[in-house]
Formats: structure tokens, sequence, C-alpha cells
């Protein structure tokens, strides 16, 4: 059956080949993007199904303007894909106090602010299914991402609180843990380095940044398998609540889960026993 689904960030990356492979399979797409320009080369057009539309993430008045666009196009919502995002990179005492704030700007305030344009619509509806693109960085935290590591982890206790909030109206949720795909994420435009040098840091910077740079092109993952794969979640009568995908994805969730059990095991002689006793009241 052909659904509405607004995709952010689809003038290039995982957000293009969304939004390309819904209207493959003949959904309806709201395609958005800072520079609508983009969006409309990368997906063609004018086309009957597409409506390409200007969409800063970190802008509420943008997304409210987003929604009700596709609505007035479309006449709803049924599918929203927030997918934009971006990587700082860098050790945490590199990177600056702005550079920290952006990061959340754009990865975690940004899908709040296009979920909250789009909710009330899929509340009227009584229908809707919010999906929002985490990152095996929301799961684990790794060298080098403190501040993405925290925007996506600041997106996985969203996501699923949010479940909760919104069940009551038939809307779903699925967070996505993506591995390394064949994305643009370690372009420039989408990767910035740190502002700050510390010169302890120096030896290890350096040589950190040129490994990411060289992985550019080189991740195992296909993007378009991968959007093929959230339109089928997309279709679940009942759809994942968390989605890992990619082996290494799976992989690297898996060891998380079994060094959570044996971090729980470990604390529970000194951590299992602290309720109040009211004997000694």
């Amino acid at each position: 059956m052909s659904k509405v689904i607004l995709v952010t960030g689809a003038g290039r990356g995982l957000g293009t080949d969304i939004a390309r492979e819904a209207l493959a399979v003949g959904h309806q797409v709201v395609a958005t993007g800072r520079r609508p320009e983009e969006v409309e080369k990368a997906l063609g057009g004018p086309r009957d199904d597409l409506l390409v539309s200007r969409l800063d993430v970190t802008s509420l008045q943008d997304a409210q303007a987003a929604a009700q666009a596709a609505v007035d196009h479309f006449g709803r919502i049924d599918v929203l894909v927030n997918n934009a995002g971006n990587l700082y990179a860098g050790y945490f005492e590199e990177i600056s106090p702005e550079q920290m704030r952006q990061q959340f700007e754009t990865n975690l305030f940004g899908p709040m602010n296009v979920t909250r344009a789009v909710l009330p619509l899929m509340r009227r509806q009584r229908a809707g299914h919010v999906i929002t693109i985490s990152s095996t960085a929301g799961l684990v935290g790794m060298e080098f991402t403190a501040a993405y590591a925290a925007s996506k982890f600041g997106v996985e206790g969203w996501m699923e609180s949010l479940r909760y909030d919104v069940e009551p109206y038939n809307i779903h949720t699925t967070v996505v843990e993506p591995g390394y795909f064949r994305t643009e994420l370690l372009v420039d435009g989408s990767t910035t380095w740190p502002e700050l040098s510390v010169d302890d840091y120096a030896a290890r910077t350096a040589p950190t940044i040129e490994g990411m740079k060289s992985m550019n092109g080189q991740q195992p993952g296909d993007p378009a398998k991968l959007a093929r794969a959230l339109l089928t979640i997309a279709d679940q009568d009942k759809p994942f609540q968390r989605f890992i995908a990619g082996a290494d994805a799976i992989e690297a969730a898996e060891a998380k889960a079994r060094e959570l059990l044996a971090q729980a095991e470990a604390s529970r002689e000194l951590g299992g026993d602290l309720a109040y006793d009211d004997t000694h009241a």
C-alpha cells in the first residue's frame, strides 16, 4: 500500500537512497534538505509522487512548514524518517563547547524538532511510524567519537521512551543502528574535525583523522540495501522497535550486551543490596 514518507537529509547519502527506493516501489515522498536544489538534482523531477521541501532540522519553524506542506500536498504523513545528521569527530578535550552543542543541535534536537512537528498530524490520523537513524555509536562508545556518541546515545534514550508516549495512538517507533555504510558521512560538510588542539593528544589526533578519511568509500555496507530494509520495516504490521543494521553492527551490539551482563554481575555483590534499612532509622 502506498504511503506518504517524509525523509530528512534527502540531498545526498542514505537520505537520497531512502527517497529513491521509496519512489521506486510506489510510495509518495516528501524529500527534505537544507538545499532543496540539491535534493531535486539527486532525485529528479518534478513528478506527482515527489514533493521537495526546504528543511534545516535545527529549525522548528522549518520542520513545521515542511510538515504542513506535506499535508497540503499529499493529505497526510504516514512515515517520518529522521535521517539528517553529521559527525563532529575528535577527542573530547579537543572538541570545543560550541562544536559539542552543534552536534546535539543536529543529531538530537534536530530529529526532535521534526518529530515534534509531525506527531500532532499522526495523532489526528491515529496512525504513523517514526523511524530515527541512530548509529552503532549510539550503543557503543568509541575512541574519537565523544560528541557523536553522546548525541546518538541521546537519540537512543529519547526513542526508547517516545515509544510509550505514542503507542496508545497507533504510532510506531523504530530506532536504527547502522554499522559502517558507504554513505557520505565522512565527506567534508558531513564530518567536522576538532577546533582545539591539545599537545597530549597530538600524536593520536592526526593519524586518527587520516584513518577516518581513508575509510570514506571503503565501508562494507550498501546504503541502497539499507534503504530497502527500512522500507520493509515501514510496511510491517508490528515494526521493529530497534533495527541493528549490518553484520558489523550486530556483532558490536552482541558484544555490548555481553559486556553489560558481565558488568551487572560484577556489580551484584556491592550494588545489589543498597536498599534503605528502616531498622537503622
